[in-house]
């Protein structure tokens, strides 16, 4: 729990740079952040796999052009979980488009697949995932209402999620 902690702090402590987009647009990136409880998924978990909580970071590194729109861009996710069951398998993991209270479809997707699941060890599991490309029009409506979307992460178990958190702007 020491160690999840940390995590938190250490995300909150980065995020607490900010970012105001009325500045010139650059190509820095833009990062967000989720808290991932199993009461935010709708219906709320009320199994097993109820237990835990995760922290996730979502980075979007992105080009954008001479106006200051952006013209393409990549996405890295990094996420920890803890407190789940050791018999936990995340089978999938992704940013989904939808405000708190709803569920709505997957629009940007980790990788993570059944048949190449993430294993929870001793109650922890830890991702990351690289180089994702994602539409610029997807990116900036994130940009434009962090708020709007959602990421979870999926089990054999809870195939509709198990944690789940809204974004919110980091960076």
């Amino acid at each position: 729990m020491k160690r999840f902690g940390v995590i938190l702090l250490g995300m909150s402590l980065f995020g607490a740079v900010g970012c105001d987009d009325s500045t010139t647009p650059s190509n820095l990136p833009i990062v967000f952040t989720a808290n991932l409880t199993p009461a935010a998924e709708v219906p709320p978990i009320s199994n097993a796999e109820n237990t835990g909580q995760g922290a996730a970071q979502i980075t979007f590194n992105v080009v954008r052009d001479g106006t200051g729109a952006i013209s393409s861009g990549t996405v890295t996710f990094h996420f920890q979980l803890s407190g789940f069951p050791s018999s936990t398998t995340v089978v999938g993991a992704h940013i989904h488009s939808a405000p708190a209270g709803v569920n709505g479809p997957v629009i940007v997707n980790t990788g993570i697949v059944a048949s190449a699941p993430v294993t929870i060890s001793n109650g922890v599991a830890t991702f990351t995932a690289s180089n994702i490309s994602v539409p610029p029009a997807t990116i900036q409506n994130i940009v434009n209402n962090p708020a709007g979307f959602y990421f979870n992460v999926h089990s054999p178990t809870n195939p509709g999620g198990f944690a789940r958190g809204q974004l919110v702007r980091s960076l």
